[in-house]
């Protein structure tokens, strides 16, 4: 057995902080608090873990692929990731374990051991939140962006409602989830301890992003 170090994020550590030990999926993607992630699973330690997750109750942490693969020797990945509970399971047409699951925690790496059978364990410090915060009245044109966007996506967020529009956490993790961002911006957004400062970061960003070619 041997240990793979993750790339820390620049974010400032929380307080009073728990340590626990979370099975990673590098990926190449971002995941952030109540965003979906639907994934096919046939490498044997995923379907193993996927398998644990469900006996336990319990979820697994997804982190940017930074350099690597997602099969194969576990890749450098990003030192802040997200972790996903599984909603459901399916089998695909090709007949492969097909699973959604559902971004919750953030949580940050702070080092890894990589099981016998391959898979990534991390030992990750959470992240939390906080309770909600109203969004100010500057960042207006980002809940006007983002209700036109969930006329769209709405069916895949059953528990949505327009209150969640004034809801700063909210409005930001859904837009850095939806808008046409790279996945290495959308990781510093991720990283971000302050609701506000996220939601500037994606103000600023509004008129690159609608800005016709």
């Amino acid at each position: 057995m041997d240990s793979t170090p993750a790339r820390p994020d620049s974010v400032t550590r929380s307080s009073n902080v728990k340590h626990a030990d979370l099975p990673l999926f590098p990926l190449r993607t971002v995941l952030v608090p109540g965003g979906a992630l639907s994934l096919q699973i046939f490498e044997p330690r995923y379907l193993d873990m996927v398998r644990e997750c469900a006996r336990n109750e319990s979820g697994f942490g997804v982190c940017l692929i930074l350099e690597g693969s997602e099969a194969g020797t576990p890749p450098q990945h990003a030192g802040i990731g997200t972790m996903a509970r599984i909603k459901d399971f399916n089998t695909l047409p090709n007949g492969l374990l097909g699973i959604l699951a559902s971004g919750e925690t953030r949580f940050r790496v702070h080092r890894t051991r990589v099981r016998d059978n391959g898979l990534l364990v991390g030992e990750v410090e959470w992240l939390h939140d906080g309770p909600s915060r109203p969004l100010p009245e500057q960042y207006a044109i980002l809940s006007k962006v983002l209700e036109r966007i969930m006329e769209q996506i709405r069916d895949d967020y059953p528990d949505w409602g327009e209150e969640h529009l004034d809801d700063s956490h909210w409005v930001g993790y859904r837009l850095t989830e939806w808008l046409p961002l790279d996945n290495l911006e959308k990781q510093s957004l991720l990283g971000l301890e302050d609701p506000e400062i996220r939601l500037q970061r994606l103000l600023e960003r509004l008129p690159q992003l609608h800005r016709p070619e």
